[in-house]
C-alpha cells in the first residue's frame, strides 16, 4: 500500500510517495507556483487554480517516477501554506486570488478587529491568539471593506490546504490545526468564536465551514479524480493541515520534548504540547496541531528570503554563499541585518523594512553582508525561541527541516545562536512527509488498526546524524550579546518603520 504526501507551498508544490509498511520514500516531485506580480507594496497573492494544477502535475510525476500501481494508493495527505484566504461562491468557484500568509496589506484591518473585541489582551482571552497581519481574519475584513461586490458573493471561507482537499473530495471543511491560524477559532475549545466573527460580520459565521478533528478524513477522492490518476474509488484524503502542523508530524514532533525549526521562505519554530500554551503578549501563536494536541509556534516571515536576496545581489550560487559566510568572522564584524523585507510577524512588525546596521568601510562588502543575512534571519528566529523558553518550552535538541537546513555553515550558526544541539532530518521537506504519515494514520483508524501516529513516526522518521552540531560555547556567549543588540535596534526603530510606511504609501 502506498500513501501520497502533498505540500503546497508559496514557491512550489511538492509530492512524494511513501511505502505504507516501511515509510520509505519511493519518489519525489515538485512543480513551481508563481506569485501574482506587480501588486502594491505589502500585497501578496496567488491563484488557487495554480495550486491545483501544480498538485496534479506533481502527483502525476511522482506516480510515474515511483513506478507504483496507482491502484495501490490508499490515501493522500495535503499540507498547505497557512493563513491564506480562499473565497468561494455558492457554486464552489474562487471569487478572487487568495491573499496569502505573507500579505501585510491588512494591518489596518487587524487594528479594527482588535479594537472591536476590546484590545489585544481581551482577544487573547477569547481565542488564545491575537490578530497578526498574516492571519486570515483581517483578510476577510479587507475583502469586505475594499471589494464589497466580491464580498457579497462570498459563500465559503477556506484555507489553502482546505481548498485542495475540496478539489480532491468535493467536501468543504476545516481541521483544528490550520483553523487555529485564522484568529477566528478558540484554540482551547476548538470552536469558532462568535465575538471575533462578529467583529468582521455577524453573517460570516454561516460562511465558515464545519470544524473537524484532525484524525477524521476530509473525504474520499471524487470519481473524476480517481479516474484521472487511475486510483481506486475508495482512496481517502486525510484531514491534512497547515505546513507547520504537517511539518511537525514529518519531523516526529508528536510527543513532549521535541522542538522543530523549519527554514524556508519563512521560518518557524514549534513544539508539541499536551495542553494549550497561551502567550499573554501574543508573540507566540497558540496553535492546535494536526494530531489532536497543541503546537505553540513562532513564525518569522523572512528567513531564506534574506539569503536569497544576498545571493541575487552578488550573483552567488549556494556553494559560493556558504563559502563567503564561512570565511567571515562570527558576528560579521559588527554588521547586523534586520531582515524585515516583507514586514515581520515575530516580532510583530508589519511596517518593518530591512535594515543594515554597522556599515563601515570594513563591513560594506559581500562576505560580511552574506553572513549578516544568515545571522540576521537566525537571530530573528531566536527572538521568538527565547519567548518560547519563557513560556516553558525547553529546547535542548532542535530538529531542522526546510531548504536552509541543507547548509552546513548555517547549521553551525543555528547551533551557536540557539545555544542548542541541532540536527537535520533525512528528508529535508518534512511537510509532504507529514502528509503521507497522517494519511497512513487516518487509514489505520478507518480499518480499526492499532497503529498510533506516535508509533508511525517513531518507525518512519529518521534524523541524519551526520548533520548534528553542538553549540560552541564561546560563539554562543558572543551571540547572546549580539542578540541583545539586535533586539534593541529592532525596538528602537518601530516608530520609524511606521512613519516610513506612511510616507511610502503616500508616494507610491
Amino acid at each position: 500500500m502506498i500513501f501520497i504526501g502533498i505540500d503546497s507551498g508559496t514557491q512550489s508544490t511538492k509530492a512524494l510517495a511513501a511505502d505504507g509498511n516501511t515509510g520509505r520514500i519511493l519518489a519525489t516531485a515538485s512543480h513551481p507556483t508563481p506569485l501574482i506580480e506587480n501588486l502594491p507594496p505589502g500585497h501578496k497573492e496567488q491563484h488557487p487554480e495554480d495550486w491545483w494544477n501544480a498538485l496534479k502535475i506533481a502527483m502525476n510525476d511522482v506516480l510515474k517516477k515511483s513506478g507504483v500501481n496507482p491502484k495501490d494508493v490508499r490515501g493522500i495527505g495535503v499540507s498547505g501554506q497557512q493563513h491564506g484566504f480562499v473565497p468561494l461562491d455558492k457554486d464552489g468557484r474562487v471569487i478572487r486570488p487568495a491573499k496569502i500568509w505573507c500579505d501585510t496589506s491588512t494591518a489596518q484591518q487587524c487594528e479594527e478587529i482588535l479594537e472591536r473585541v476590546g484590545g489585544l489582551e481581551h482577544c487573547i482571552q477569547l481565542i488564545g491568539n491575537g490578530v497578526p497581519a498574516g492571519f486570515t481574519a483581517s483578510k476577510i475584513l479587507w475583502l469586505k471593506e475594499n471589494e464589497p461586490k466580491n464580498y457579497a458573493r462570498l459563500h465559503t471561507v477556506l484555507l489553502p490546504h482546505d481548498y485542495l482537499n475540496f478539489r480532491l473530495t468535493g467536501e468543504r471543511r476545516m481541521e483544528w490545526g490550520d483553523a487555529s491560524g485564522t484568529s477566528l477559532m478558540d484554540v482551547r475549545s476548538r470552536q469558532w468564536r462568535r465575538e471575533l466573527v462578529n467583529a468582521i460580520d455577524p453573517a460570516l459565521m454561516e460562511k465558515l465551514p464545519p470544524l473537524a478533528p484532525s484524525w477524521e478524513p476530509a473525504g474520499i477522492v471524487q470519481p473524476s479524480i480517481a479516474d484521472e490518476f487511475g486510483f481506486s474509488y475508495d482512496v481517502i484524503v486525510s484531514a491534512g493541515g497547515g505546513d507547520n502542523m504537517m511539518g511537525a508530524i514529518g519531523t516526529g514532533n508528536v510527543r513532549t520534548g521535541i522542538v522543530t525549526a523549519s527554514l524556508g521562505t519563512s521560518g518557524t519554530i514549534y513544539a508539541y504540547s499536551e495542553s494549550p500554551v497561551i502567550d499573554p503578549q501574543g508573540e507566540i501563536a497558540a496553535f492546535c496541531d494536526s494530531t489532536g494536541k497543541w503546537l505553540p509556534l513562532l513564525c518569522v516571515m523572512n528567513v531564506t528570503v534574506s539569503t536569497e536576496l544576498a545571493r541575487a545581489l552578488f550573483d552567488m550560487n549556494f556553494t559560493e554563499l556558504d563559502a563567503a559566510v564561512e570565511k567571515t568572522p562570527v558576528g560579521a564584524g559588527g554588521l547586523c541585518l534586520l531582515p524585515y523585507f516583507e514586514g515581520e510577524r515575530t516580532p510583530n512588525v508589519p511596517d518593518g523594512t530591512g535594515v543594515l546596521f554597522g556599515i563601515n568601510a570594513r563591513t560594506f562588502e559581500k562576505a560580511h553582508i552574506a553572513r549578516a543575512a544568515m545571522e540576521g534571519a537566525t537571530m530573528t528566529m531566536n527572538y521568538g525561541l527565547n519567548r518560547l523558553r519563557e513560556l516553558g518550552i525547553n529546547a535542548k535538541e532542535i530538529r531542522l527541516t526546510g531548504g536552509g537546513s541543507k547548509s552546513a555553515v548555517w547549521r553551525r550558526i543555528l547551533a551557536d545562536v540557539f545555544d542548542a544541539e541541532v540536527v537535520a532530518m533525512e528528508h529535508a521537506e518534512g511537510a509532504a512527509y507529514g502528509g503521507a504519515i497522517q494519511a497512513r494514520w487516518a487509514f489505520a483508524r478507518q480499518k480499526e488498526e492499532a497503529l498510533s501516529i506516535e508509533k508511525i513516526t517513531a518507525e518512519w522518521v529518521k534524523m541524519d546524524e551526520r548533520t548534528r552540531v553542538s553549540p560552541n560555547k564561546n560563539n554562543a556567549a558572543f551571540y547572546t550579546q549580539l542578540q541583545t543588540l539586535h533586539d534593541q535596534i529592532s525596538f528602537s526603530l518601530r516608530s520609524a518603520f511606521h512613519a516610513h510606511r506612511q510616507i511610502t504609501w503616500k508616494t507610491s
